[in-house]
């Protein structure tokens, strides 16, 4: 199971076709709220529903967690430790972890970019990460996937896929007519 963090200022793009990328592979992916509101406002103010609050997110076993972009998204995910101290644990399990735009540098501010190849947003590297900045559209470092901005989106959804099975990707790339 994926869980996708949502935050309001999240951006819309980033959380949304990643979203779709990985449930038209057939992955069962819960949006998460962290909050005890499922009604999430993204950076351009469009509500979205969330399958669960933060309340109910314990309640399931998750192999991939993904946090989207987006300023005032990545600031509340920040700020919501419990979010942290997940992270950390999946990490420590073994478990994949996604972020794209801003959202890396969540991962940067709890010590999980050490030594590890990474991309973001421009602006939110920072040499404290301890991380290998890289100027790419998406890199993907031991069971770190990091993308740079929202055109990076799609490299961002179909690098999961791959991860996680590179058999679905060709179903995947055929129904959005990929290159």
């Amino acid at each position: 199971m994926i869980g996708v963090f949502l935050a309001d200022g999240f951006e819309e793009s980033e959380g949304i076709i990643t979203i779709d990328l990985l449930r038209r592979a057939g992955f069962d992916v819960k949006t998460i709220s962290i909050t005890d509101n499922n009604v999430v406002t993204s950076s351009h103010k469009i509500k979205i529903f969330t399958d669960l609050v933060w309340d109910d997110f314990n309640n399931y076993k998750y192999d991939v967690l993904v946090i989207p972009g987006g300023k005032l998204g990545v600031s509340n995910l920040s700020n919501f430790n419990s979010l942290s101290d997940v992270l950390i644990k999946h990490n420590n399990d073994g478990g994949l972890i996604a972020a794209i735009c801003a959202g890396p540098s969540i991962l940067g501010n709890i010590g999980l970019l050490k030594g590890i190849k990474y991309t973001c947003y421009p602006g939110f590297e920072n040499d404290s990460f301890e991380g290998i900045y890289m100027n790419n559209s998406i890199s993907h470092d031991n069971n770190i996937i990091t993308g740079r901005a929202m055109a990076s989106t799609i490299e961002f959804a179909r690098e999961i896929i791959n991860s996680i099975d590179s058999s679905l990707l060709e179903n995947v790339d055929e129904g959005i007519q990929y290159r």
